[in-house]
């Protein structure tokens, strides 16, 4: 009988981690562990054998697992513990379209107050994007990039929800990049956008980032009804 592969095999720890920063550790590790596919979806990760791998009690492990729920990383199901979440949860096409409606606002009342720090930071996201092939650094980038032309929206609530809205979609945005080829297309769109924001035409900006979400949208309804979504 063939022994069944332990996903948390693939995590290495080095060395002791410090009290102080075992929750970030094992909150990162973790969420780069499932962007990258190596802890798959359906995979229950309980707190002893976490707590057993990091060599720490299970109280950072829970306030990571806390976090990476937050995330819509991982959902809490009762007699089974932190599962990692599906790749796709609930009406994806749905959640996508809100995300469109929350980053328009965000971009059209950010533009009048973004600086040319902003936009410096905005083109090295880019340059970096069009350099790395790792997908948890991509997914940071990608979220850097965006949030850089938010930011300076003066409603913080509004940050928060799309703050969480690009953070949902980093896993998917690692099967676009795998399945769609999305890679140089989602740098020419962001070059374009940025382009946009610079010379501050607000409705510009707004009609290249939805028609850059949009593809996003078009890529989850394709995935939804391939055989390959089990859906």
């Amino acid at each position: 009988m063939t022994q069944k592969s332990n996903p948390l095999s693939s995590i290495k720890v080095n060395g002791p981690i410090p009290a102080h920063l075992a929750r970030s550790v094992i909150e990162e590790t973790l969420r780069t562990a499932i962007l990258t596919g190596r802890i798959p979806c359906g995979t229950a990760l309980r707190q002893q054998d976490l707590a057993d791998l990091f060599g720490v009690s299970r109280m950072p492990v829970r306030e990571a697992l806390r976090q990476l729920e937050a995330q819509s990383l991982l959902n809490v199901i009762a007699h089974k513990g932190a599962v990692v979440a599906p790749l796709v949860q609930g009406d994806a096409a749905e959640t996508y379209e809100l995300r469109i409606l929350l980053e328009s606002e965000a971009l059209r009342c950010s533009i009048p107050l973004l600086d040319n720090e902003d936009f410096e930071l905005a083109a090295c996201c880019i340059d970096e994007l069009e350099s790395v092939d790792d997908y948890a650094e991509i997914s940071r980038l990608n979220r850097l990039f965006h949030m850089t032309l938010y930011n300076k929206a003066p409603n913080r609530r509004l940050l928060r929800l799309v703050d969480a809205g690009l953070h949902e979609e980093e896993r998917f945005l690692r099967f676009n990049l795998e399945t769609m080829g999305l890679g140089k297309l989602s740098q020419d769109d962001h070059r374009a956008l940025l382009q946009a924001v610079e010379s501050r035409d607000v409705e510009r900006s707004v009609t290249l980032l939805q028609q850059h979400l949009n593809r996003g949208v078009d890529a989850i309804t394709r995935y939804l009804a391939s055989p390959a979504s089990g859906t």
